[in-house]
């Protein structure tokens, strides 16, 4: 029942925005009955059923590689991107519009005023030719005048009303279209290489210059796979890190779908292992073990509330992961006191966990580092101020409490295939020692 109620809030809101840009891209850019009417009409007819139905239908197909569901996904999300942008910048065009039309409605007052001031016709005069040769033209009767005048104020207004719609909707169209084309560029170009160095008060000098890979939300579906993961892993191996971490958010499918388009995972090269935590995404398709199981088979360990050791250079620093906490919707769960419990508190611990809000909880139990993922940055300006009032750190790296956190817009996108403001990152970090 709920999952009803949310399908047709979409459609009866993607009903009253498609109205909206019905009135000010089709009714005030063409004039009534005539072909490009009715076929702008139809466009939006189409975009009102195709955006809401990106979303509904689109989890419905296979999502691999081979699945049909990115010609659905393909134009369906490009579409939602491009309204993302058309809404607003219609609305903030709104006023400007406002402006100009009563500007030229006030114009057209004036005029017709001056218009209508019908001169007092002189007496008429008798010449020698007689009365009919001299007789003056009958003047128009001043309802007439004042008839004639209302007309053409109003063709005039009409055509700059034509002429401001054209404008807005040509400037509205071209600022959303160039923004998404830019944002897809960034979206589906390789991801930044971000070096980040991070000081911690128990890195002693010997374990300093560990270098951390950090990877997130890399989002395997219907418009990114197996050459997305190829890339990913050429790129983190070129970075010849010690440590490698995936945080969360793999894959939009079950493992039986999207595991060969991970498998390019196997090629991951460190010198002391790579990390895999579960994000939200891993519960949504009722497969979070399968994703485990396949996690495990290409060589990446999950970290399921626990730890494990890394030794450098004969120091030692605790590397944690826990659960999601959309697991606790599916009984399970993070679980920071099983992760943490018995370890030696001389140690610095870094903490894979997806969801910059669980930093809260890594505070409480002395967590030095948590690697977390999960905003996007806010992938879409103005989005990323949503993300900021929601996330205690949404991007980059930032503290809560004594706990350091560091979050990575991650290297892929979910929804449409744009990115502006936030582009995709892999970040390599590097401790450092307050001693050194």
């Amino acid at each position: 029942m709920l999952g009803f109620g949310v399908t047709a809030l979409m459609l009866v809101g993607s009903a009253a925005v498609h109205y909206y840009l019905w009135i000010r891209l089709v009714r005030d850019t063409t004039r009534p009955g005539t072909s490009v009417r009715r076929l702008a009409t139809w466009g939006v007819v189409l975009s009102a059923l195709l955006a809401p139905g990106t979303r509904i239908l689109t989890p419905l197909f296979d999502p691999s590689d081979g699945g049909g569901g990115r010609f659905l996904a393909w134009p369906g999300y490009v579409l939602i991107g491009v309204l993302l942008y058309l809404l607003p910048t219609l609305v903030i065009l709104e006023l400007p519009r406002a402006l100009a039309l009563r500007r030229w409605r006030r114009a057209g007052q004036r005029a017709d005023a001056t218009a209508v001031r019908v001169p007092v016709p002189a007496a008429a005069s008798v010449s020698a030719a007689g009365p009919a040769a001299s007789a003056p033209a009958a003047a128009p009767a001043p309802a007439e005048v004042e008839a004639e005048a209302e007309a053409k104020a109003e063709d005039r207004l009409v055509g700059r009303r034509l002429f401001l719609g054209r404008a807005v909707g040509t400037l509205a169209g071209a600022t959303a279209l160039g923004t998404v084309g830019y944002g897809m560029s960034s979206a589906l170009g390789d991801p930044l290489i971000k070096r980040v160095p991070v000081t911690l008060s128990k890195v002693n000098p010997r374990l300093a210059g560990l270098r951390i890979a950090v990877v997130s939300d890399i989002h395997l579906g219907p418009l990114l796979g197996r050459s997305h993961t190829e890339r990913i892993v050429r790129m983190i191996n070129g970075l010849q890190a010690d440590v490698v971490t995936i945080v969360g958010d793999l894959a939009d499918g079950t493992a039986s779908q999207l595991g060969p388009a991970a498998r390019p995972l196997k090629g991951l090269e460190s010198r002391y292992g790579a990390f895999f935590v579960t994000g939200n995404h891993e519960y949504l398709y009722d497969g979070v073990e399968d994703w485990l199981d396949e996690m495990r088979n290409v060589g990446v360990r999950p970290l399921v509330n626990e730890r494990v050791e890394i030794r450098h250079n004969g120091a030692y620093l605790d590397l944690a992961g826990v659960e999601d906490l959309a697991g606790q919707d599916y009984g399970r769960g993070p679980d920071l006191g099983k992760a943490l419990g018995g370890r030696d508190l001389s140690r610095p611990v870094v903490l894979l966990a997806h969801q910059p809000v669980f930093a809260d909880e890594a505070a409480r139990h002395g967590v030095d580092l948590q690697l977390s993922g999960h905003t996007h940055g806010g992938q879409m300006f103005p989005l990323t101020a949503i993300t900021k009032l929601a996330n205690p750190v949404n991007s980059g790296l930032g503290k809560v409490d004594d706990t350091k956190v560091y979050v990575t817009n991650g290297a892929g996108f979910f929804g449409p295939p744009v990115r502006v403001g936030a582009p995709a990152d892999i970040t390599l970090l590097e401790l450092r020692s307050p001693q050194a």
